[in-house]
């Protein structure tokens, strides 16, 4: 797997943290990487104007992705101004991995 680090795009924020999203090695795709970014930042694909690489390189195609290392910073830049209205906040039992039942064990 390879890990990056992504957020939202929002200089209006006073936190804004990046999570950490795992890529199988096997599907290094531009639409791959929009799709589970999406899915763990709660945003519609459709809203997303574009996907940079910190500090200022914007990824167009697999090749991108393909260079890219474990940890890299990447944005998620909306394609409207109101981004409060594009994204909501996944619950933790909406696909990101939380495991209910491993969460209830006791050591």
């Amino acid at each position: 797997e390879l890990v990056l680090k992504v957020r939202i795009q929002n200089p209006n924020l006073r936190e804004n943290d990046f999570i950490e999203i795992e890529l199988d090695r096997q599907e290094l795709t531009y639409k791959e990487l929009l799709r589970v970014s999406c899915r763990e930042l709660g945003v519609n694909p459709e809203h997303v104007q574009k996907i940079r690489k910190l500090p200022n390189t914007m990824l167009r195609k697999d090749k991108d992705v393909a260079r890219l290392q474990d940890f890299q910073e990447l944005e998620i830049v909306l394609t409207v101004s109101d981004k409060n209205l594009l994204f909501r906040v996944p619950t933790l039992s909406e696909g990101s991995g939380y495991n209910k039942k491993a969460s209830e064990l006791t050591y």
